[in-house]
């Protein structure tokens, strides 16, 4: 997935996210990548309206990590919609080095829209459907 998808995280690895051993513990990876998904999610479903009562939820993720990431290391992570469902997303995420481009780790997650309020999923609206589709890479 190296340099395709959208831009949606950049960061650094600080001391305290590092475990014993001084790489980033797999805490603060998914933490990461929990906040490139709200980005990627946000460019899905556009500004919403919170009386709306949707969200989203997640129901499958797999990390694979591929190389060490210690501290001081500059991350960025791009993320791309892989498949669009009736009511899901199937998207990924690949966290590489900022000045090397070396992948750290790859997240492939699958969610679903979420009705807040009957707790249940929704199907996806032509305009959600769209916007997703036009991240997929």
């Amino acid at each position: 997935m190296s340099e395709q998808g959208v831009v949606t995280y950049a960061g650094v690895v600080h001391p305290w996210m590092c475990d014993a051993m001084g790489h980033l513990n797999v805490r603060h990876y998914v933490a990461m990548f929990d906040d490139a998904s709200f980005q990627l999610l946000g460019r899905v479903t556009g500004k919403e309206d919170p009386e709306a009562g949707l969200g989203w939820a997640d129901v499958r993720m797999e990390i694979d990590y591929k190389h060490e990431t210690p501290v001081g290391t500059l991350v960025t992570i791009r993320s791309r919609v892989e498949k669009v469902g009736t009511s899901s997303l199937t998207y990924a995420h690949e966290m590489s080095g900022t000045l090397d481009g070396a992948v750290h780790a790859l997240m492939r997650t699958v969610t679903v829209r979420f009705d807040l309020r009957r707790r249940g999923k929704v199907v996806l609206d032509a305009a959600t459907r769209e916007r997703a589709l036009a991240l997929v890479v």
